[in-house]
């Protein structure tokens, strides 16, 4: 065993019995690599990476090139999920250099921690028009030792490119963005949208949750059916394709083809959070009941498949099994036969496009090249959906008996917090106590098993074990979800609990001199650059969700200083938002809120059972613009939400809706008059 057989990370335990000397990340490698006068390797990439599987098994388990990486140079590996800051730093590196990035990624490093040489995977040997990993490693080490000032000196170019690319804008604009820059970048959306398959642009196809929330967004507070005719154009061919996983639920990480067939099959938990938020507003607006199945699916897999018993949820699913990428996912029509019989088999089959001769590698993803409701219609069948949903199930069940791909174990705050947002916002959506149980118990596990005794969070945690410093993802996304557990259960405390979230992203994290926030805090290990998180990639961008949980925070506690400083980050990313929009889906819906928030309402109920059998009618339709809030019984004189709900009290013992917009209110309703406000009748 190497030096990673002490590591928390699944994805560095996997490289424990390799023949390269690993080193984690840390100044142990960095004094070797000074003392030996070596360069530095540094391979990052995570559990769920195929490529990183395949570029460790032809490489780092290869003896050969083991050694001479033991010889030659000092090696580092790191798990880009427990070290998100190495890998923007280092992948901002690969970019530059190569034009293009990924995983696994492959950089090559001075003492001083400044990259010369990077890319992503190699093969052994030279092929399919790449130089072999081997050769360039040769390569290296001989520039290392005779031409050693070229590669100080294009180091040193880099670093200084880096670190005016890690803030991504250093001066504010004289003004706030206006409406127009979202409006532009919808429409860029509609250009580029593929108007049979959905999706944006060609293949490979990515789920783009963000883009999807903000025409959902946009179509509902401008009442634009082509917005929201976009989204459900891709939402529905998702749902359709074989990235959906029909049999066990869930989305994978993307399609490597343009018709959502062929996934890539991982599964990350930040995908499926974020698609069942969108599923579950995708319903909101169009009242479609089949995106609420898709939403209900998705969350449904997550509780079964991913979910730690300590509460929290897991990082991932590999796209490999046995070696062999998607094999547990795959079907033969004698397979489905076996499990459901002739009849039903081969109905089956008929409707999620199982063939003899197959859609990949001659076997099957399921699919629907037609929807259930069509071949009900053409069958004959009114109870189709409900009795294919039970064939489902009894094709999960047999599926669970094959190897099952391996799972990324660890929790992290910030996909943890999605998980949480996304079961609190359904669980509110459709009336689902269970959901919102969900929710609350990961949400009790990140405040007694990631939170340190001063109130800061940690990033990761796994077998009992805290550790990492947060990031400003951790705190923004956290927040969010404790604000989203909020409106589910109308308990006060969590505005609290997000409050304190925020003060800490303003103590820690902000530019005070120009506005923003920076990735990580201001009493974190200092890196070659200090990054500020603009674009949306996976997962909402550090700006995005702070500056939307600011806003959201500042009209439920009347804390003018939340809002501020979201008035700040929005003013300092005009630039980025004038010209890089089609990257800043979220920034672009916390600019929307921030133009827009003019709307507060407040339901007071007399007691929390009256509160459930009020809280679909309040929470279920979508109100991108409003700040909603309960008063449970008699309204505060202190405490998170005080500014808000004073004086918003129960009238005759009757659910009391109280609405205000641009500082001005209307009559209170009770009765009737609540219920039909809350239809928008």
């Amino acid at each position: 065993m190497n030096r990673l057989s002490s590591s928390l990370s699944p994805y560095l335990l996997q490289h424990q019995n390799n023949p390269v000397d690993w080193y984690p990340w840390g100044e142990e490698a960095f004094e070797k690599a000074r003392q030996a006068d070596l360069p530095v390797f540094l391979s990052v990439g995570y559990a769920a990476c195929h490529w990183c599987h395949v570029m460790e098994h032809e490489s780092f388990e290869n003896a050969a090139i083991a050694e001479f990486l033991n010889k030659y140079f000092v090696s580092i590996k790191v798990d880009r999920e427990e070290r998100p800051d190495i890998d923007q730093i280092y992948m901002n590196s690969v970019q530059l250099m190569t034009g293009r990035g990924g995983w696994p990624m492959s950089v090559f490093l001075n003492h001083q921690k400044q990259p010369f040489y990077a890319g992503t995977y190699w093969p052994p040997s030279p092929q399919r028009g790449m130089p072999g990993f081997a050769q360039i490693l040769d390569a290296l080490a001989d520039a290392w030792q005779n031409r050693r000032s070229e590669v100080q000196q294009h180091a040193a170019q880099v670093t200084s490119s880096l670190g005016q690319l890690a803030l991504g804008v250093s001066e504010p604009a004289a003004t706030m963005p206006g409406d127009e820059v979202i409006r532009d970048a919808t429409n860029h959306l509609l250009k580029v949208l593929d108007r049979e398959r959905g999706g944006f642009g060609s293949a490979p196809k990515f789920p783009h949750a963000t883009d999807l929330d903000l025409l959902l967004r946009r179509g509902q507070t401008k009442g634009d059916k082509t917005l929201i005719n976009a989204a459900e154009l891709t939402l529905d061919a998702m749902a359709a394709g074989g990235i959906r996983d029909h049999i066990g639920g869930g989305f994978a990480r993307y399609s490597v083809d343009a018709r959502w067939l062929v996934p890539h099959f991982e599964k990350m938990l930040y995908d499926n959070t974020l698609l069942a938020e969108v599923y579950v507003r995708a319903f909101q607006v169009t009242g479609h009941e089949r995106h609420a199945d898709v939403a209900k699916e998705i969350l449904d897999y997550l509780a079964r498949e991913m979910c730690d018993p300590s509460g929290g949820f897991h990082c991932s699913e590999d796209a490999d099994s046995e070696g062999v990428e998607g094999k547990y996912y795959v079907w033969t029509v004698a397979e489905v036969i076996s499990v459901l019989g002739s009849e039903r088999g081969g109905r089956f089959c008929q409707i999620y496009d199982i063939t003899e001769s197959g859609n990949f590698e001659g076997k099957n993803i399921p699919n629907l090249p037609k929807s259930i409701a069509d071949w009900a219609s053409e069958l004959g069948v009114p109870d189709l959906a409900a009795e294919l949903a039970i064939d489902r199930d009894r094709l999960r069940e047999q599926r669970s008996q094959r190897v099952r791909p391996g799972r990324d174990d660890k929790i992290l705050a910030s996909w943890n917090a999605l998980a949480i947002r996304a079961f609190a916002i359904a669980g509110g959506v459709f009336d689902r106590p269970d959901y919102i149980a969900t929710a609350e118990r990961s949400a009790t596990f990140m405040l007694e098993k990631m939170t340190s005794e001063s109130g800061r969070l940690y990033h990761a945690f796994r077998q009992g074990d805290a550790h990492l410093d947060a990031y400003v993802d951790d705190y923004a996304y956290t927040a969010e979800a404790f604000v989203a557990l909020f409106e589910a259960t109308g308990l006060a405390r969590w505005v609290g609990r997000a409050s304190k979230l925020a003060d800490t992203i303003l103590k820690h994290f902000e530019d005070s001199e120009v506005g923003g926030f920076f990735y990580t805090a201001d009493d974190a290990e200092a890196l070659i650059a200090r990054t500020k998180d603009w674009h949306d990639g996976s997962v909402v961008s550090g700006n995005a969700s702070a500056t939307m949980a600011l806003l959201e925070l500042s009209r439920l506690t009347g804390t003018d200083t939340y809002r501020d400083a979201a008035e700040r980050t929005l003013q300092l990313a005009a630039p980025i938002l004038k010209t890089q929009a089609a990257a800043c889906a979220a920034l672009l819906s916390s600019l929307d809120r921030m133009l827009h928030d003019h709307q507060q309402w407040v339901l007071a109920v007399p007691d929390g059972e009256t509160m459930a059998a009020w809280r679909k009618r309040f929470l279920g339709p979508y109100r991108p613009h409003a700040t909603l809030s309960w008063v449970i019984g008699q309204a505060p004189e202190s405490g998170p939400v005080a500014s808000l709900n004073q004086h918003r009290e129960v009238i005759d013992g009757k659910p009391t809706l109280y609405r205000c917009q641009n500082f001005s209110c209307d009559r209170p309703l009770t009765g009737d008059d609540v219920t039909i406000a809350l239809r928008g009748d």
